[in-house]
């Protein structure tokens, strides 16, 4: 499917590589205008916007820190100024901090892990129900939080700051759907498991970790973005302040 105008805008956040491009070119096929945002990666997020516009989509790609708020404002002015009235936002940036025991923990390197995928995306949130929520005028909209089967388990060795901070999103994730369920707004998260991305390939025991699963395999970056889709769409309309867990049974 093309993309088609009047749909509206999806803003993804990470979204230059990995499991946050896979989720803007899907939702691209799926016919809504996509912001395709970054903080370093501007290489990545340009591709990520050649490869939707090549496919008849539309697409921009914007530089915003989510753990800096004035960022945060200018990326949401500009979606719905280019391209049209904000239908859905996917929070996926986040960062995995240092890999290492908490007894060797940095507090500086502890609140940029807590700023950037916890802080980041409440403000993500708060811009997009003040865009979308029929209180504020709007027409409703969807909230997807990518989060982590971490949240439950833990996450692999070194990173239990990490799992903290996706356990707190998904617990945004339920009191947030509570708050704006009756403004028109779902909200739900998505907790991937073990993802072949550039991130988890690179970890020394994510291998073994995908083989002990009941799949016996690493996802793709695609299976998480089909879900994400799913979860905007009309399909999951009596869907909220869910956690869909896309890990191959982990």
């Amino acid at each position: 499917m093309t993309a088609e105008e009047g749909k509206g805008a999806v803003i993804v956040t990470g979204a230059s590589r990995g499991i946050g491009a896979a989720i803007a070119e899907k939702v691209a096929e799926d016919g809504y205008g996509v912001l395709v945002n970054y903080a370093t990666d501007a290489d990545g997020a340009r591709s990520v916007v050649s490869t939707i516009r090549a496919r008849g989509g539309r697409a921009m790609a914007v530089r915003a820190d989510v753990a800096t708020p004035r960022d945060i404002a200018d990326m949401f002015e500009r979606a719905q100024q280019e391209l049209g009235p904000l239908a859905a936002l996917v929070n996926n940036a986040g960062i995995v901090g240092t890999k290492a025991r908490i007894d060797e923990q940095d507090a500086d390197e502890l609140t940029r892990l807590i700023q950037v995928n916890i802080v980041g995306p409440m403000l993500c949130a708060k811009y997009a129900v003040q865009a979308m929520s029929t209180a504020y005028g709007g027409t409703g909209g969807s909230i997807v939080n990518v989060a982590s089967v971490a949240a439950r388990t833990g996450g692999l060795s070194g990173i239990a700051p990490y799992a903290a901070t996706k356990g707190a999103l998904v617990t945004f994730t339920r009191g947030l759907s509570n708050e704006v369920a009756s403004e028109g707004i779902r909200v739900n998260s998505v907790s991937p498991g073990i993802i072949a991305t550039d991130m988890i390939i690179a970890a020394p025991d994510a291998e073994a970790a995908a083989a002990a699963s009941p799949l016996g395999r690493m996802g793709r970056p695609d299976e998480v973005a089909a879900t994400v889709s799913w979860l905007i769409s009309p399909a999951a309309s009596f869907i909220t302040g869910s956690d869909i867990t896309v890990s191959g049974g982990r």
